[in-house]
């Protein structure tokens, strides 16, 4: 009966060992689909960043303009979870942070000088398909990397990858806001439509400016 007792809770603590090894094992590969996912992100708005620059100034559009500087801060935004995910000190994250926190809201201040010059002087953004190509493109792709980032979060319970996912998600949104203005501006011929989508990018700057220093 002795025997029988110490073979099961041999059997017992084999099985727990076993867990814990699949559970590492799980874990590393969590964390390397986490790296994954902001490698992918982070170069996708460095090459962005590029685009934007390049079709912003060829078609005079704030909208494009702004989501260009919004891919800038989103690199920083990437760098910091990188920095999270590798282990790094708390007070670099929360001055990296807070260094974000001031680049969101130097973005809207701009935005919101700028758009409003916009329609004072009545200026007519020209057409800009490459800008339309590249917001529709980088919609789709930032809807799935924020699917795959908030998933792998959760998974891991890690609430800065989980919420850096939900900043990629509203990144795809604002992809989706200057491509409509885009869109209007060209099919409709509704010039004011890209001044307008700048105005969506200043509420979302301003957002994250209040949550980033107020711990939202």
């Amino acid at each position: 009966m002795t025997h029988r007792c110490c073979l099961e809770a041999d059997h017992r603590g084999g099985d727990t060992s076993v867990v814990t090894a699949v559970d590492a094992s799980g874990r590393g590969a969590l964390l390397r689909r986490g790296f994954w996912l902001e490698y992918v992100t982070l170069a996708w708005n460095v090459v962005g960043t590029v685009v934007l620059a390049v079709v912003a100034i060829a078609a005079g559009s704030v909208a494009l303009a702004g989501f260009g500087l919004d891919s800038v801060i989103e690199i920083g935004a990437s760098t910091v979870v990188i920095w999270e995910l590798a282990g790094s000190g708390e007070t670099r994250q929360r001055l990296a942070m807070r260094l974000i926190g001031g680049a969101f809201g130097a973005l809207a201040v701009y935005l919101l000088v700028q758009s409003t010059w916009v329609l004072v002087i009545g200026y007519h953004p020209h057409h800009s398909p490459l800008g339309i190509i590249w917001t529709g493109v980088t919609a789709v792709v930032m809807f799935v990397l924020a699917a795959g980032k908030t998933r792998t979060g959760a998974a891991l319970g890690n609430p800065v990858l989980r919420t850096e996912g939900r900043v990629t998600f509203v990144d795809g949104l604002l992809a989706t806001a200057v491509l409509l203005g885009l869109l209007l501006n060209l099919l409709v011929g509704f010039w004011w439509a890209d001044p307008v989508a700048g105005y969506v990018l200043v509420y979302y700057a301003l957002k994250e400016v209040r949550e980033i220093f107020t711990g939202a």
